[in-house]
């Protein structure tokens, strides 16, 4: 598990054990909020029209971490006063695994259901993880997704040659 408590409103972690509901929420609650709301990603049996038997979630951990902090980060300065709970799994999954959670705590029920789905819609367009679908006929493909790269081209006059370093 890859966390970072340190903000005091979120916690944010990539988990390879099951992903726990009742943490997510007992990590939001608060007793000046009247207001919980949850999200759960689960791993369906279909996408875009094939049979999927589980996914594979690969992820870069430590960046992670530090992007969906600054998301629940972005989503406190739009909605003060909430709590945060998110995290997402590392590793393979059947159909019906939970991928990610995310819970908010928020004094009022408005301010939950927005910040959860400014959260969830962020993460999709911004962390660090990658998808690999796995079929019925044994056959695995990887979903196009975040990538770490910006630009379509690198400029390898600023990539330091490591076979050559220090000799």
């Amino acid at each position: 598990m890859n966390s970072n408590p340190a903000c005091g409103y979120a916690i944010c972690e990539i988990r390879t054990q099951p992903i726990c509901i009742n943490q997510a929420i007992e990590a939001v609650r608060d007793v000046s909020h009247g207001a919980i709301d949850t999200f759960l990603g689960v791993v369906r049996n279909h996408h875009q029209g094939k049979a999927v038997t589980g996914i594979t979630y690969d992820v870069h951990s430590t960046l992670a971490v530090k992007v969906l902090d600054t998301i629940c980060s972005e989503a406190n300065s739009l909605w003060p006063g909430t709590r945060y709970y998110v995290a997402h799994y590392h590793g393979k999954l059947a159909v019906g695994g939970i991928s990610v959670v995310i819970a908010v705590g928020s004094a009022h029920r408005a301010a939950s259901f927005e910040a959860c789905r400014y959260v969830i819609e962020a993460i999709k367009k911004r962390a660090p993880i990658w998808k690999q679908e796995h079929y019925p006929d044994g056959k695995s493909e990887w979903l196009p997704g975040h990538s770490l790269l910006t630009e379509t081209t690198i400029n390898t006059d600023d990539c330091n040659d490591l076979t050559t370093s220090g000799s």
